[in-house]
């Protein structure tokens, strides 16, 4: 398990998401803000511009530790517009030395040059969405690379010197047996990555996926998922550390802005549909691109919303989100109700949560969205 103490001090860390949303399709299982250039074909440089302008408009900030470039397909821009957001930033806050810089990438986008040249204008984490190594998931799930694809990108990311090299995973789909699964994990395991993320199908409202499976398409069964996340848990072992229920790394390779997130840290959200988290507000922009382009460019904040939460939302939030990581958070005045109330001695009874000296962790991992609806339930009255 990664030391706890560094995983914690993410949390007083500075951080910022650049949302990119632009994809050659979108993928039936995805709810993210995201524009399909088949259907909408957009300048990439006017958004490039729009993002520039936008980082100008936030007031003055620490200088950051971490950014991640997410989508949509990040990696369809070129690398001298990542570069363009990145000065941005640069310029604005200003970028800490060994700071993470992370873009997410399909695997048929990763070409050598693409990774050197983006590796130059200062990426040094990759994420690729390899989400299986088996051809009849991957055609269910919209993605068009095959099992060489995922091999050239890695090896390209290595050669080109990646600090990180994350392989992303998805598994629950129904078409997806136990032995495709299997054959993923050690497909996955095999390309020796230092960081590997693996999160169960999920059918989100409004999705291709929902629409199919509300007219009577089998959608993910929970007795499966919970079989392939333990054998995904035995079958990486002790190869890499499982330090967040989703997420396996070398110690020191942990994602630095998820860890941000994770601990309730702060970070900037620019871009279509994004979100921020400053001076305890959290922040979310529009999710139309038109109406986006129009309010950035006459000078308006793309802002569509923003929450500021009381004391004990924010200490419940903290217990919530904190839980997830295996070396579990602070107890706290909300972690403490917990184990005081009825639900949370069931919990602790059955071995579900652990109390560690002042720390409160999930000891069954699958059970961890259960323990934060508890969470989530608790009444500072009660």
């Amino acid at each position: 398990m990664s030391d706890p103490g560094a995983l914690d001090a993410a949390a007083g860390e500075r951080a910022a998401y650049i949302h990119i949303p632009f994809c050659h399709r979108r993928c039936p299982y995805c709810d993210f803000a995201v524009v399909d250039l088949g259907e909408q074909p957009t300048s990439f440089d006017r958004y490039i511009t729009a993002l520039e302008i936008e980082i100008s408009m936030e007031p003055e900030w620490c200088p950051l530790k971490a950014v991640n470039l997410g989508g949509g397909t990040p990696s369809v821009l070129s690398p001298e517009q990542v570069g363009r957001v990145l000065r941005s930033l640069d310029d604005s806050f200003g970028l800490l030395p060994g700071a993470e810089v992370s873009i997410e990438a399909n695997p048929e986008d990763w070409t050598e040059q693409h990774a050197t040249e983006l590796r130059r204008v200062g990426i040094n984490r990759v994420s690729l969405g390899v989400q299986s190594f088996d051809p009849s998931v991957l055609a269910s799930l919209g993605r068009v690379h095959d099992r060489a694809t995922v091999v050239d990108a890695v090896r390209n990311a290595h050669r080109a010197g990646y600090d990180v090299v994350n392989l992303d995973l998805i598994f629950g789909t129904p078409v997806e047996s136990m032995a495709s699964w299997q054959d993923t994990v050690a497909a996955a395991i095999g390309l020796d990555p230092n960081h590997l993320s693996a999160y169960a199908l999920t059918v989100e409202l409004g999705t291709a996926l929902s629409r199919a499976v509300r007219n009577g398409a089998p959608g993910p069964d929970e007795d499966d998922l919970a079989d392939k996340y333990e054998h995904l848990v035995a079958a990486v072992g002790d190869r890499l550390a499982h330090y967040e229920v989703s997420n396996w790394a070398e110690p020191g390779r942990e994602c630095r802005y998820n860890l941000t997130t994770w601990g309730q840290g702060e970070y900037l959200g620019f871009g279509l549909g994004a979100h921020g988290h400053r001076d305890g507000v959290r922040t979310r922009n529009v999710r139309r691109l038109d109406v986006y382009l129009r309010r950035i460019e006459e000078g308006v904040s793309p802002e569509a919303g923003r929450e500021a939460m009381g004391e004990w939302e924010r200490e419940r939030e903290r217990v919530y989100l904190g839980l997830r990581l295996r070396a579990g958070v602070e107890t706290g005045e909300a972690g403490a109700a917990l184990l005081a109330s009825p639900a949370g001695q069931r919990l602790l009874a059955a071995g579900v949560v652990e109390l560690h000296g002042d720390r409160l962790l999930v000891a069954q991992p699958l059970l961890t969205d259960a323990v934060a609806r508890e969470v989530l339930a608790l009444d500072p009255f009660d």
